[in-house]
C-alpha cells in the first residue's frame, strides 16, 4: 500500500474511529444508566428530554411517592398520625435527595432528617397545593427547594398539610457517573487509536529503515552475501526491492571484477609461460649460429627456420592477447560484407591445404551448399575462426597420419560448417567447457600443444558476433567435431 494511502486512511481513522467508538460507548453507558434511573428514580422510560432540566427531573423523581401521599391523604388520613409510616415515607425520599414534613393546624408534627431550618417558617399555606402532581412551589432560602404540597384533613377534621422538599441543587449520581465514564472511555479510546496508528506506521515504515541501514551497513563493509526481503509493495518495499537489486548489481560487479582479474592473471602467466619457451628456443639457435655450431649451410638453414617458426609463435600469442583485450572491451574490429559461400570456403581450403601438407596432415573438403549461396560475414574474422579450429586440431592430432575434413551444409536459414579430426578428441568432462576463456584440457602445457587458453573463446564470440552458434562433439581416441552456424543472406521483396 502507497503511503499516500496510508496517509488517507490514518486521517479517516482518526477522524471517525473515535467518533464511531465513542458513540458506541455513550449509548451503551447511556441505556445502562438510564435503566438505573428509571428504576430507581421512577422516570418514563424512553423520555429523556427533561434530563437538560434540573428541576423538571427532580419534579419526577417524588411523583410515584406524591401519588401514594395523595391517595393515603383520601382514603387513610390517620397514617399521617403514625410516625412509624412516615418515617418510612422519609426513608424513601432521602433515597431522591427529598424530605418529608408533615404540618397539623399550623404545628409541624414531623419534620424529616436534614430539613432545611429556614424553610420550617415559610411553609405555603393550607390551601395552596396544586392539583397536578406535576407542579411545585419553587423556593430559595439558602438554598433551592422544590415544594410538592397535599392538603388534606385529619379524621377529627383538623387541617393537615404534607410536604415533599426536593433539593434542586443535587445531581443525579447516575448522570454524573455516566459523564466520568464516558469521559474515560473516549480517552482510553483516543489512546488505543493513537497507539494502533504508532504500530502500524512503526512497523511499515521503521523496520524495513532498519533492514536498510543494516544492509548499507554490510555493503560499507564489503559484506554483499545477503539478501533484502520487501514485505510489502508501497515505497519503502520498493526502495527495498531497489537496494536488493543493487546488492545484486555489485555483488555480480565484483564477482566479474575478480574473475577477471583471476583471468587477466592466467593470462600473463600463460602468456608468460608460452612466450618463455619459443624464446628460449630462439636464444639458443642465435647462440648455436654465433658459437659456430651451425657450421654447415644446411644446418645454419634449419637453425634461420627453427628461429622463424619460433618468432611465427610468439607473433601468434601477442595477436591473440591483442584480440583478446579488444574482446574484453566489446571492440573488435568488424567489417562485413556479403561472401560468395563456395568461392570462400574454396580458397580458405587451398590455404590451409599447403600447411597442412607441410605438416603430413591430410585435408578433405565436402561442399553440400548451393554455388550461389551468399552470407553477410567479415572474411577476416571468419578466416580466424577457420585456422584456429584447424590450429587446434593440429595441435591434438596423435595419429601416425592425421587427417582433417571439413564440410559445408545448407540447413535450412543458415549454412553449418563442420570441420573433424582424427585426434586425441577432448573428455565428456571437459567439452562443456572448452569455449570458456583460459581454459586447457590440458593442464600439462608442454610445447607441441601450448597456448593462451583463449583460442576457442575467441572463436566462439567472432560466431556469436555474427549471429551464429558453435558447439562441439568428442570421443576420446577417436577425434573432435566443431560445428557452427551462420545464417544465409537473403534479398528482402520490395514491395
Amino acid at each position: 500500500m502507497k503511503f499516500r494511502n496510508k496517509i488517507i486512511i490514518s486521517f479517516c481513522i482518526i477522524i471517525f474511529v473515535p467518533i464511531v467508538l465513542a458513540t458506541g460507548v455513550l449509548f451503551s453507558f447511556q441505556h445502562i444508566q438510564m435503566r438505573a434511573i428509571e428504576q430507581t428514580y421512577g422516570v418514563d422510560e424512553g423520555n429523556y428530554g427533561y434530563l437538560s432540566n434540573s428541576v423538571q427531573l427532580l419534579n419526577r423523581f417524588t411523583k410515584e411517592i406524591y401519588a401514594e401521599l395523595q391517595d393515603i391523604s383520601e382514603n387513610n388520613p390517620q397514617k399521617f398520625e403514625d410516625d412509624r409510616f412516615l418515617e418510612e415515607i422519609n426513608q424513601c425520599l432521602e433515597g431522591k435527595a427529598s424530605y418529608l414534613i408533615v404540618r397539623r393546624e399550623g404545628e409541624l408534627c414531623y419534620i424529616g432528617r436534614n430539613a432545611s431550618t429556614s424553610l420550617l417558617t415559610q411553609l405555603p399555606d393550607y390551601g395552596s397545593a396544586a392539583e397536578n402532581a406535576n407542579a411545585g412551589t419553587y423556593m430559595d432560602v439558602g438554598e433551592q427547594l422544590l415544594i410538592k404540597q397535599i392538603d388534606f384533613e385529619f379524621p377529627n377534621r383538623e387541617e393537615g398539610s404534607a410536604f415533599i422538599v426536593t433539593r434542586v441543587e443535587e445531581m443525579v449520581p447516575e448522570i454524573k457517573s455516566l459523564f466520568i465514564d464516558a469521559l474515560i472511555s473516549i480517552v482510553i479510546i483516543l489512546i488505543l487509536t493513537a497507539s494502533m496508528l504508532s504500530a502500524w506506521i512503526y512497523t511499515s515504515l521503521m523496520n524495513p529503515i532498519k533492514k536498510l541501514q543494516v544492509a548499507a551497513q554490510n555493503i560499507k563493509d564489503g559484506n554483499l552475501d545477503f539478501t533484502i526481503e520487501a514485505e510489502s509493495t508501497d515505497e519503502i518495499g520498493e526502495l527495498c526491492k531497489s537496494f536488493e537489486e543493487m546488492r545484486e548489481r555489485l555483488k555480480e560487479s565484483t564477482e566479474e571484477k575478480l574473475k577477471s582479474e583471476k583471468e587477466n592473471k592466467t593470462l600473463i602467466s600463460n602468456i608468460a609461460h608460452d612466450l618463455k619457451t619459443p624464446i628460449t628456443a630462439v636464444k639458443g639457435y642465435a647462440e648455436g649460429l654465433l658459437d659456430g655450431v651451425a657450421d654447415t649451410p644446411e644446418k645454419q638453414e634449419k637453425y634461420l627456420r627453427t628461429i622463424y617458426n619460433k618468432a611465427n609463435e610468439m607473433d601468434t600469442l601477442i595477436n591473440e592477447l591483442t584480440l583478446y583485450s579488444k574482446i574484453d572491451t566489446n571492440r573488435i574490429p568488424y567489417n562485413f560484407a556479403k561472401i560468395n559461400v563456395a568461392e570462400y570456403f574454396n580458397d580458405c581450403v587451398e590455404e590451409i591445404g599447403l600447411d597442412l601438407e607441410a605438416k603430413n596432415i591430410g585435408l578433405a573438403y565436402f561442399n553440400y551448399v548451393d554455388e550461389q549461396t551468399v552470407i553477410i560475414a567479415d572474411p577476416e574474422q571468419l578466416r580466424r575462426v577457420i585456422n584456429n579450429i584447424v590450429g587446434n586440431s593440429c595441435k591434438y592430432l596423435d595419429k601416425q597420419k592425421g587427417l582433417i575434413n571439413i564440410r559445408i551444409k545448407d540447413v535450412g536459414d543458415f549454412i553449418q560448417v563442420e570441420i573433424e579430426d582424427n585426434g586425441r578428441g577432448i573428455a565428456a568432462r571437459d567439452l562443456p567447457y572448452i569455449f570458456d576463456r583460459f581454459y586447457r584440457a590440458d593442464a600439462s602445457r608442454n610445447s607441441a600443444t601450448g597456448g593462451s587458453g583463449i583460442g576457442l573463446s575467441i572463436v566462439k564470440k567472432i560466431i556469436e558476433d555474427h549471429g551464429g552458434k558453435i558447439w562441439a562433439t568428442s570421443k576420446e581416441s577417436i577425434g573432435t567435431v566443431m560445428y557452427f552456424v551462420i545464417r544465409k543472406y537473403q534479398e528482402v521483396p520490395n514491395e
